[in-house]
């Protein structure tokens, strides 16, 4: 069983939403809460359901996304 982890830095995130458009199951939504720049960045905000694609990584532009992959042993 594998556990999947995004971390979002928000600080370097601009708020395009490629992340959000692209992640094909739908995982990341815009922040309520604006960063010391004045964006929205980007958020997971359904941790059980990210399969850790990499897409969301893949697509920004900011490399402010990383993907962790985490695999349990039996």
């Amino acid at each position: 069983m594998s556990k999947n982890f995004v971390k979002i830095d928000e600080e370097r995130c601009k708020g395009c939403g490629l992340c959000i458009n692209f992640c094909p199951k739908k995982v990341l939504s815009f922040s309520d809460k604006f960063n010391s720049k004045g964006y929205r960045p980007a958020q997971l905000h359904d941790l059980e359901n990210c399969i850790g694609c990499g897409f969301c990584y893949m697509m920004c532009p900011d490399a402010a996304i990383t993907v962790f992959k985490e695999t349990a042993e039996v």
